[in-house]
């Protein structure tokens, strides 16, 4: 509870707990001994701490359980992302969210998130990007410029929110729930919306899953052809891998690559939706200006991590840990979306958004096709 200045003369109020601040520049040039400064401090921390740690814990339990769920039958090709985002949202609508662990929730979804976002770096190398090829990269990159666009504009055209549009925008023609976490640091959308979001690229990118498997002969793709189509269209990393090895080793190895590649794509999206949302709103005045979001220099974390690893021989114990890390955080990020997650509002946004993710994932499905086709 933030301290109120009261009008008409009224002297400013207090909580009991609350803190004073502290100068520590001017503590420094009194004789205020820096024990005392010392002394204030650490309740302060002590204070942030017990007001996180219910949150954390409760977010770090749903991931946990995610985690350990995903190891059943007919569950493992899902995302424990999407399995904590599903329990998260289950708790908080049929037993509620504590009041007490609200903090360490909002935590979860925006500091734990953009930590996990630069230790992906660590799983992806330029050396992938070069063995797809210069034609790969450019039917990726072409796939992925194309369907973003193409989701914006007709989102537009059937009245969808245009924050919701891009998070489905960027679930769907990059990386799934990952992408549309990373692109709400700056499109900034309603927790609701990230929900929902999420639910559209996991119910199509699903589909494409049990789906694709079906089409290489029926399509006439060779093993490569079938693992860069799966790797430039599905949604989620764990959607490709189980979708592309249904087809052989060579098809799930390079549709694996393939996926990657676009996975690293994530960053220069996010920079540019970043520089484009402050743009938009500096056009519209200067009461605008000063709300515009912040640089994602997670983002440049990211990169910074993806050059180590391209430079460094990281070992294999170490990164099969730091990757587990990785996943369990995104999980606790997701698993905090959900507990943020009131369906009654879902309901409320009606079956426009669902039908732009459908509109989506046809589009980027049968766009990146044509261009795998074509390049033989």
């Amino acid at each position: 509870m933030n301290c109120a200045a009261l009008t008409g003369g009224e002297r400013e109020t207090r909580p009991m707990n609350a803190l004073p601040r502290i100068d520590l520049e001017h503590a420094a040039q009194t004789d205020t001994p820096a024990v005392a400064v010392k002394h204030h401090a650490e309740p302060y921390r002590q204070h942030t701490i017990r007001t996180l740690a219910p949150g954390l814990f409760l977010a770090a339990l749903i991931a946990g359980l995610a985690l350990v769920l995903r190891q059943a039958p007919g569950v493992g090709a899902f995302s424990p992302m999407i399995i904590a985002i599903v329990i998260g949202m289950a708790f908080h609508n049929l037993v509620g969210t504590p009041a007490r662990a609200r903090s360490g929730v909002a935590f979860s979804m925006r500091t734990l998130l953009r930590g996990a976002i630069i230790l992906l770096g660590l799983q992806l190398t330029i050396i992938q990007v070069a063995e797809v090829g210069a034609a790969g990269v450019a039917i990726i990159a072409t796939t992925l410029g194309a369907t973003f666009a193409f989701t914006l504009w007709f989102g537009r055209l059937i009245g969808v929110e245009r924050k919701l549009a891009e998070l489905i925008a960027a679930g769907t023609s990059i990386c799934g729930a990952s992408a549309v976490i990373a692109t709400n640091t700056v499109t900034r959308a309603h927790d609701e919306d990230v929900a929902y979001a999420v639910a559209c690229v996991t119910v199509f990118g699903s589909i494409a899953m049990f789906a694709y498997p079906l089409l290489p002969g029926l399509l006439h793709l060779d093993a490569h052809g079938f693992g860069l189509w799966a790797g430039a269209s599905i949604h989620e990393i764990a959607q490709v891998v189980a979708a592309a090895f249904q087809d052989g080793k060579q098809a799930g190895e390079f549709g694996t690559i393939a996926k990657l590649t676009r996975v690293m794509m994530l960053a220069p999206m996010v920079l540019a939706l970043g520089f484009a949302t402050t743009h938009r709103m500096k056009s519209k005045g200067p009461d605008h200006t000063q709300a515009r979001p912040p640089m994602p220099w997670f983002v440049l974390g990211f990169v910074a991590l993806v050059g180590l690893n391209s430079a460094v021989a990281i070992p294999e114990d170490a990164k099969a840990w730091i990757a587990t890390l990785t996943t369990f955080l995104l999980s606790m990020a997701l698993a905090a979306m959900g507990l943020e997650t009131d369906f009654r509002k879902l309901k409320a946004k009606g079956a426009r958004p669902f039908l732009l993710g459908l509109a989506a994932f046809l589009f980027i499905a049968s766009f990146s096709l044509m261009l795998v086709k074509l390049a033989g």
